[in-house]
Parts: C-alpha cells; sequence; structure tokens
C-alpha cells in the first residue's frame, strides 16, 4: 500500500528531501513549498486530501502548524542535531573556520551541547537560540549579530541571506540520514493508526423488521454493511476509522435519534476487538449494557471493561460544543483539564504523552499526572503504547496515545 507524504518547507528543502524519499518504495511524495515560513497553513491548506502525513523539513514550519491546530494526521519534522549538525561542522573544518565561536538558532541547547560533547569539542563559545514560539527572522537576525561569533549557523533561509553578506553563515540543510531517521518514525506511527483504524468492529442492533432498509443506509454513513443476525437482530460489520470519526471520537451516533423517530425504540451495541470471537463477545455485551440504559441507546465496549454511552447527536454546533464535555464526564476530568491535554496532543501528535509531559503542561504533580491518564485509559481516551527510559534509573515511563 502506498503512503502520501505532502513534504512542508522552503523550495530547496522539498526538493532535496523529496529525492531522499524518491528512495523508497511505497512513498508517494505531495510537495508543499513555501516562500516564508508564515506562509506553511497556507500551502497546507492546498495540500490534497489523499495526504496521509505531514513531513516538515525544520521544526519552525511545524510548529507553526501545531499553532495552527493543523496537524490532523501523523507528522514530524526532520530533527537537525545530530547527523545534520555534524555533517556542518565537518563542513567548517575544511574549509578552515574556527568552531569554537559559533551562533546557532532554532535548535535545542542540550542538544547542540550533546552533539558537540560526543566528538570532544568545546561549548563555552557556542550560544544557541532555540525556537520558541512567535520567533521571528528579526529576532535571528539580532541573536547573531549580538554574538559576535566567528560563525553563524541557521535554520532560517531568509536570515541567511541577509547574514552571508556580513559574516561566515552555514545554512543547515538536512542530512540524508535525519530525513530517511524522520521518514521511518512517521511510517511506524502512520502504519500503527492505519491497523487501529481497519479493527473490524461488529454492531448488534435491535430495530423494528420494517427498519432494515433504513438501518443499511444509515450503515453506509459507518462505511459498513447490514445483514440479519437472528429473528430479532441485525448485524453491523464497520471497521474502527470510519466508526471513530462518524461517532465524533466514540461520543455520539447521529442514527440512534433517526432511526428511533421512525420505528420506535432502538438498541445498538458495537463491539471493538482484538479477534473475531472478542469482538462479537464485545458487541453482545454492548447490547446487554444498551438494554440497562433506555429504550432507546448505544454502547460501544472496547477491551479492558470499557463501555462509551453514545448520546443520540443534535445540531452539528450542538454536538461541537458538547464533545469535550462529553468526553470530561466519562473520564471523571474537567473540561478545562481536556482542553489543555487536547492542546499537548495536538503540539507533539508522534511523540505520545508520558506522566513527566503531562505533568509539565498541566504544572502538576507526576503521581497527579499518572491518575489523570490512567483515567483516560479507562474511559477509552488513551492506549498504553510503549516506554522510555525515565529521568533516573527507576522504573520506564508508560507512553500513552491520547484520543482528544
Amino acid at each position: 500500500m502506498v503512503t502520501t507524504i505532502g513534504v512542508v518547507g522552503p523550495s530547496d528543502l522539498v526538493t532535496s528531501t523529496g529525492r531522499v524519499l524518491a528512495s523508497q518504495r511505497g512513498i508517494e511524495v505531495v510537495p508543499l513549498r513555501y516562500r516564508r515560513e508564515t506562509d506553511t497553513p497556507k500551502v497546507m491548506a492546498e495540500a490534497p486530501p489523499t495526504v496521509d502525513a505531514w513531513l516538515f523539513t525544520g521544526v519552525v514550519p511545524y510548529q507553526i502548524a501545531a499553532a495552527n491546530n493543523l496537524l490532523d494526521r501523523p507528522a514530524v519534522h526532520v530533527e537537525y542535531t545530530g547527523a545534520t549538525l555534524m555533517r556542518a561542522l565537518v563542513q567548517l573544518l575544511r574549509e578552515g573556520r574556527d568552531i569554537t565561536s559559533m551562533s546557532i538558532d532554532i535548535l535545542d541547547e542540550a542538544q547542540v551541547h550533546e552533539t558537540l560533547d560526543e566528538v570532544g569539542l568545546p561549548t563555552r563559545g557556542i550560544r544557541v537560540l532555540p525556537y520558541r514560539p512567535g520567533l521571528s527572522s528579526d529576532d535571528v537576525l539580532a541573536f547573531h549579530r549580538e554574538a559576535h561569533a566567528t560563525v553563524a549557523i541557521t535554520c532560517i533561509r531568509s536570515a541567511y541571506e541577509k547574514l552571508r553578506t556580513e559574516q561566515t553563515t552555514l545554512r543547515l540543510a538536512p542530512s540524508v540520514h535525519s530525513v530517511r531517521a524522520a521518514v521511518n518514525g512517521l511510517l511506524l506511527v502512520h502504519d500503527a493508526l492505519r491497523s487501529d483504524d481497519a479493527q473490524i468492529a461488529l454492531g448488534l442492533v435491535e430495530i423494528a423488521a420494517e427498519g432494515e432498509n433504513a438501518l443499511r443506509r444509515e450503515a453506509g454513513s459507518l462505511g459498513g454493511s447490514v445483514i440479519r443476525y437472528d429473528d430479532k437482530r441485525f448485524l453491523v460489520v464497520a471497521t474502527r476509522g470510519p466508526l471513530e470519526q462518524a461517532t465524533a471520537a466514540f461520543t455520539e451516533l447521529g442514527m440512534l435519534n433517526r432511526l428511533k423517530e421512525q420505528f420506535g425504540p432502538v438498541r445498538i451495541g458495537f463491539g471493538i476487538g482484538g479477534s473475531g470471537t472478542e469482538t462479537e463477545a464485545l458487541a453482545r455485551r454492548a447490547l446487554g449494557r444498551a438494554k440497562t440504559a433506555g429504550r432507546t441507546a448505544a454502547v460501544i465496549s472496547l477491551r479492558n471493561d470499557i463501555d462509551l454511552v453514545l448520546v443520540g447527536g443534535g445540531a452539528p454546533r450542538a454536538q461541537q460544543r458538547s464533545k469535550l464535555q462529553l468526553l470530561a464526564q466519562r473520564a471523571g476530568l474537567s473540561k478545562a483539564t481536556l482542553e489543555r491535554l487536547q492542546e499537548l496532543v495536538h503540539a507533539t501528535p508522534e511523540a505520545g504523552l508520558t506522566t513527566r509531559t503531562v505533568a509539565d503542561h498541566l504544572g502538576i504533580q507526576p503521581r497527579t499526572a499518572r491518575r489523570v491518564l490512567n483515567r483516560l485509559e479507562r474511559a477509552g481516551l488513551a492506549d498504553a503504547t510503549g516506554t522510555q527510559a525515565g529521568p533516573s534509573s527507576g522504573r520506564p515511563l508508560i507512553i500513552y496515545r491520547v484520543h482528544l
């Protein structure tokens, strides 16, 4: 299966990055070139809907896209520390430049020092201006001019064009290794999401017999099909991705009210599991829970005893306003907390969340952050996807993919 990647960045870096991607099978590149970093939202808006994932040639357009809530699918930016920075240092040494006095913009200061330490280079004369939201080209120019360093290293094309007329300046460009590392990480995230979206979802529906044709039409909006299960029930066969989208992240089911208005009481139970047998068992459990929820009700049952009650749905604007409130009630958290977590999820879509990142973002203790993530997991809004080393020799941190 082909994965379509939209490559966002200045023209020359998009071209060079595209060449690297062209050597990898199963990838189709959509070049999204801008003249200025601030044009990032515009070029992304013009991208075809077939784009499966975003690859940014640097952290600046990535952060601009995140600030504008445009990271609606897997996204990553090429890292400039490591191999990219090392290549730049080798080039400067070959030219006989003094690399003990440098000013470097956009990169993370700790990572710059780590790269220099690895090769035994001094860091005393190195000044770094990390990226921050709102950082302008003028800010970057002022930083380099005030640093009075022997060499200026910049990630900003517009800054490079001006600085190179004033002092020795090198513009960082992604190395082949850095591009491949970014793409490999992006493909792993995309493939994991695609695998989740392809999970089979089975729905058991109790409805009057004359509602069969209407049910078939409604199932079409879920990308599903309908077959008779027994004398009293119908079976809806769908997949998780379209179902999650049609139900606004498992919060509402518009077809519930429409079917009720035409055919009387309706009960629906969807199951999503790891195998056909498990999924069918979960669908039966969901239907049983729906029967206890009311004469007209819908429930989605997942693993780990997670049962999500869906509301019937109202006007689109009302649905949008109520979505976070419904999720907050389900998780036992405040809507304000979910809004702040949603910001964090959008800002770091490929990284996942840990107790440390949640604690830092919300300004709470790690043990409180752990309770927040546990509540999200119990509510079906988070999945544990792996671990990473903790800040000390203690137990590793669990990485969660949060659905907000």
